[in-house]
């Protein structure tokens, strides 16, 4: 599983210190421990893949150290990056112009039919 799509998520982990923290739920709360579940309640993620944004503290990096098997932690540059790089790939794309006209063709070989 080393190279699935999870842990290339998951491997996005944040190197400088944020006073802001966007933490992501990734797994599913079905088979976890109660005490897990609580946690994750506390800090509003209640569904996967929804994101919750939190200030950086003494108390929130402890739930985090307990549930990091389930989240994924950005910084606020990490979460900006992302969501503007979603924002590139949706972005509307000009449409396909079909013509079902013939070519124009050229005034020189242009060939007259026979009159009959």
């Amino acid at each position: 599983m080393s190279g699935s799509a999870f842990n290339a998520f998951k491997s996005r982990v944040p190197v400088a210190w944020s006073p802001k923290l966007y933490i992501t739920l990734v797994r599913g709360l079905p088979g976890t421990r109660r005490l897990h579940r609580r946690t994750l309640e506390a800090m509003r993620l209640r569904r996967c893949h929804r994101t919750v944004e939190h200030r950086t503290t003494p108390s929130l990096l402890g739930m985090l150290t307990q549930v990091k098997r389930l989240v994924v932690v950005e910084t606020q540059e990490m979460y900006d990056a992302r969501r503007q790089a979603e924002e590139e790939r949706r972005a509307p794309r000009p449409p396909i112009v079909v013509s079902h006209r013939p070519p124009p063709a050229a005034e020189g070989a242009a060939v007259a039919a026979p009159a009959q």
